[in-house]
């Protein structure tokens, strides 16, 4: 039995560092090829009036949003930033940042991105880009933050205990994402909103965004 567990134990550690080596060279690869997906952390306007900017640079390259401002808002940013629409979605179930890679995963692997521009704020950090680096990197994306400039009270609060919480979850998800799939039941693509349905319920804008709702 003894020697049953140290072949056990012997043939794991041998997948485990043949994954590690395969991780290492996709993750070397993609940092050095082009950005081919934005992936927005809910929590600030700011950050989908900046990705619908780069939209306009970069129309093919698909963007997820994650658990950010009410849909018609978003439509109104890009509406407004004549921004292309098709490639955009907002993904509604994550409730706290390690949801945003919990549900995000799935879909950014679908989308079949590599190399994935984060885009959050500077009282967002260093969590979003620990959590990133640790769970989108567990399945070969490499990240690139990008620190949008925030105005008045951000969405977000960070302390140490949260942090360490979040890295400790991401360290052990990292392992279980690959064998389990969550998946969002809410995910919406940009141009599927329904402006006439929304107007008729009724929404509010944050008002950093300067859209007069």
């Amino acid at each position: 039995m003894w020697q049953m567990l140290q072949k056990l134990s012997l043939s794991l550690c041998a997948v485990l560092a043949i994954w590690l080596i395969f991780m290492t060279i996709t993750l070397l690869n993609a940092s050095s090829s082009p950005v081919d997906g934005f992936f927005v952390l809910g929590g600030s306007i700011t950050r989908e009036i900046y990705v619908a900017q780069q939209a306009k640079q970069s129309p093919e390259t698909p963007i997820l949003i994650s658990r950010g401002s009410q849909d018609p808002c978003i439509w109104l940013i890009f509406q407004r930033e004549v921004a292309p629409i098709q490639n955009v979605w907002l993904e509604n179930c994550a409730d706290s940042t390690f949801e945003n890679f919990y549900y995000g995963i799935p879909i950014l692997r679908r989308l079949g991105v590599h190399k994935v521009m984060l885009i959050t704020s500077a009282t967002h950090l260093p969590r979003a880009k620990w959590l990133g680096q640790i769970l989108l990197g567990a399945h070969g994306i490499w990240v690139e933050p990008v620190i949008v400039e925030e105005k008045g009270i951000p969405g977000n609060r960070e302390s140490w205990l949260k942090t360490s919480a979040d890295v400790t979850r991401s360290l052990l998800w990292a392992g279980l994402s690959q064998f389990i799939q969550p998946e969002c039941s809410n995910v919406t693509r940009l141009t599927e909103v329904n402006m006439q349905d929304w107007q008729q319920r009724g929404f509010r804008c944050e008002r950093q965004g300067n859209l007069g709702r």
